[in-house]
C-alpha cells in the first residue's frame, strides 16, 4: 500500500496537518491512539469513516517519517 493514496496535507483543512483523505481526522491522533493502546476495533468505531486501511496507511506513513530520519548519539 502506498500511504500517499490515502493520507493528505491541505492548508485549509486542519491547518496543514497530514489527515486521513476526506476525513478531518490528523493522522498523529490516529498514531497517539495507537500508541496509548486503543484497538483497531475500538479507533474503528470511534471514527466511523476510517477503514483498516487509513489506520495502516498512518503506520506507514510513520515508518517513512523515521525510515529517513538521521539521529545522533547522545551520551
Amino acid at each position: 500500500m502506498n500511504w500517499k493514496e490515502k493520507l493528505h496535507s491541505d492548508p485549509k483543512v486542519m491547518f496543514g496537518k497530514m489527515v486521513i483523505k476526506n476525513t478531518r481526522v490528523p493522522v498523529d491522533l490516529v498514531l497517539e491512539k495507537l500508541g496509548h493502546g486503543i484497538s483497531y476495533t475500538e479507533l474503528l468505531a470511534a471514527y466511523p469513516k476510517l477503514t483498516m486501511e487509513d489506520i495502516q496507511a498512518c503506520l506507514l506513513f510513520a515508518a517513512d517519517l523515521t525510515k529517513h530520519e538521521k539521529t545522533l548519539a547522545v551520551a
